[in-house]
């Protein structure tokens, strides 16, 4: 597996983790005390914990898609991840939209994606008669 596609999975958690609800949702806290409880980390399922989890793993994509952008796709694909970082966060925690997040999701998978998305070879420019070299 290239470089580039590993760095494109550390946006993983941050998709994952704004993907879930609230912990509002009575039917899913039985899958969120199981999930958590077999990895050993009850103690998050309190709402006090989601919101930092959330900015973290958020932050972790992030980074990711700023690592060595002028190298890859620019700055891009990091400023729509910023974007859509922001609209998760908004939608989730001040707005309570799920249009806002899933929203917001989609386009973090789209800079995931562009940003991991192999650049073609330029092809070489033929010299121009009678130029000098540099």
């Amino acid at each position: 597996m290239s470089r580039v596609w590993k760095q494109g999975l550390l946006s993983l958690p941050g998709i994952g983790l704004s993907a879930l609800p609230k912990l509002a949702c009575p039917v899913c806290w039985p899958a969120y005390a199981g999930l958590l409880s077999s990895l050993g980390l009850g103690f998050l399922i309190s709402a006090a914990y989601l919101l930092p989890l959330t900015i973290v793993f958020l932050t972790l994509a992030l980074v990711a898609l700023a690592f060595r952008a002028k190298r890859r796709r620019g700055l891009g694909p990091f400023l729509i991840g910023l974007i859509a970082a922001m609209s998760v966060l908004l939608g989730k925690f001040v707005w309570e939209s799920n249009a806002t997040i899933y929203g917001g999701v989609a386009m973090l998978v789209v800079a995931s994606v562009w940003n991991a998305w192999p650049r073609g070879e330029r092809l070489a420019q033929p010299p121009v008669l009678g130029a000098k070299k540099v």
